[in-house]
């Protein structure tokens, strides 16, 4: 389970021209579920992405994460993030989940992040969507579960 997570001032989402999903400060987390991933991984991914310290203390030190700050959380699912980009110049997305898996995982994300924290939006699972967003800081980090075995 992948989750490229970006602290922001704002985003959104968009699908044909119609805003799906929207939140102030926050997270704006990329979600890709990974063959292999149960959700196992997405409970300890939803775990570490709601414990991560990312929003600046009164110090200015990275030491509150978004539960602390009360910030939105907007999960846009991008299979994308699993692409093999070793060989070639085309990109292999055999390590993604197949398409009817990666939907029940990122549903079943949504459900167990909307259980555990009061803004969540999303984004449409297999729509093309446009994500904007004013990235904070920058402040961008690369989360991974992988299975264990």
């Amino acid at each position: 389970m992948i989750a490229l997570i970006q602290r922001v001032t704002h985003a959104s989402v968009e699908v044909g021209g119609t805003r799906v999903g929207s939140i102030a400060a926050g997270l704006l987390a990329l979600v890709c579920a990974e063959r292999g991933d149960s959700e196992k991984e997405e409970l300890a991914l939803l775990s570490k992405l709601l414990a991560f310290r990312v929003f600046a203390d009164d110090a200015g030190k990275m030491s509150r994460s978004v539960t602390d700050v009360a910030g939105g959380l907007l999960l846009v699912p991008q299979f994308t993030l699993a692409a093999d980009t070793q060989s070639g110049t085309r990109p292999s997305f055999t390590p993604a989940a197949t398409p009817d898996e990666g939907r029940r995982l990122f549903d079943y994300f949504v459900a167990q992040a909307t259980a555990r924290h009061p803004i969540v939006e999303t984004g449409q699972f297999g729509a093309e969507m446009q994500v904007s967003l004013t990235n904070d800081g920058p402040v961008t980090f690369w989360l991974q579960m992988k299975p264990q075995a």
